[in-house]
């Protein structure tokens, strides 16, 4: 039976966090892991997400850069739907 146990060091013993189910003199392997230390930002990011608060980062892939070319055809295009420059529609939304 193979499982991993909690324990603390004390007085130069492990002390088991909770009851082994173990005969007496039995003989076991011990592989020592130290806990993972976690800082006081780290704390804080998780009780903001166990809360909801905040949404941790997708695994997405970045989005695909746009080449300098189709950049220049698709403003053409914009260029071309507008019937006013953007500053005369600013002005007009303002009712200057």
């Amino acid at each position: 039976m193979t499982h991993a146990v909690m324990a603390v060091y004390e007085q130069g013993l492990l002390r088991p966090l909770k009851p082994l189910v173990l005969k007496e003199h039995q003989k076991v392997r011990i592989q020592i892991l130290p806990e993972p230390v976690v800082d006081e930002v780290e704390q804080a990011i998780q009780a903001l997400v166990d809360s909801g608060v905040l949404t941790p980062p997708s695994d997405r892939p970045e989005a695909n850069p746009v080449s300098p070319a189709e950049r220049r055809r698709v403003a053409d295009i914009l260029g071309r739907a507008a019937t006013k420059p953007l500053s005369q529609i600013v002005i007009e939304d303002r009712g200057e």
